[in-house]
């Protein structure tokens, strides 16, 4: 699978949330609402996720391997970086 277009859609002005991503893979799949969240030492990504009966959060779409995950966190953020630069 490669990444076809990211768009940046939420840029909140405070706290840890940094952007709201939808990214499209193949040009026929979309996953909205993926999170640049700023953690202590570096950003990172956060998939969708919905909040389970039980209180827990449970990812609704995520990569299976951690290879797709490194190569999709690597190109989101340097988007992010290339659109934003700090």
């Amino acid at each position: 699978m490669q990444i076809t277009d990211i768009k940046f859609r939420s840029m909140p002005a405070h706290g840890k949330l940094r952007a709201l991503v939808s990214v499209t893979f193949d040009g026929v799949l979309a996953v909205h609402d993926i999170k640049i969240i700023a953690g202590q030492d570096r950003l990172f990504l956060a998939m969708p996720s919905r909040r389970m009966p039980d209180g827990r959060f449970r990812d609704v779409a995520h990569p299976v391997g951690a290879s797709l995950r490194e190569q999709l966190e690597q190109q989101v953020l340097d988007a992010y970086h290339t659109a934003f630069p700090q």
